[in-house]
């Protein structure tokens, strides 16, 4: 018997418990809930992720000061300003999340290239922010990045490969 191979029992001795059904995984919870609650799930998720993402930064001596397009000088990003960001545009996505289930041919394909092309476009806005530090900057377009790796793989999962 090698280190890798589990030992077998003896006959007649019981067996150990199977291991948790699909259903209770964390995939198996969000494949049984409405595409809408899993995207309020993975928002509320991928909101707070950034938010801790943004506060260590803050914590690291990041200024977080940012300047819209047009503005003469940066504000203040206030904190719970990346959880509000997250929430507020994710809307979008969950919508978008909706829609395709219920009229794509292939739903998670389509939404998986939609929103990363999204996300990709969306790292425009910190790269021209005027009145802005390069590390703001940085820590802008990153948090983009973690925000969408959390939400859309999780959206992604809940949706049909393909509509029957």
């Amino acid at each position: 018997m090698s280190a890798t191979t589990p030992p077998t029992p003896a006959p007649g001795t019981p067996t150990a418990p199977a291991a948790p059904a699909a259903s209770r995984t964390v995939t198996g919870f969000l494949s049984a809930r409405p595409v809408w609650l899993v995207g309020v799930l993975a928002t509320l998720a991928g909101a707070v992720v950034t938010e801790a993402f943004a506060l260590a930064a803050r914590a690291a001596g990041v200024p977080m000061e940012a300047a819209s397009p047009g503005a003469t000088e940066a504000a203040e990003i206030p904190v719970g300003g990346f959880f509000g960001g997250v929430v507020f545009w994710s809307v979008a996505g969950i919508v978008l999340a909706v829609v395709l289930a219920r009229w794509a041919r292939r739903p998670a394909r389509t939404f998986t290239v939609t929103t990363v092309a999204l996300t990709a476009l969306s790292l425009a806005g910190p790269a021209v922010a005027p009145h802005t530090a390069v590390s703001t900057q940085v820590v802008l377009a990153v948090s983009h990045l973690v925000a969408a790796a959390v939400i859309i793989p999780l959206l992604a999962r809940r949706l049909p490969g393909t509509r029957r």
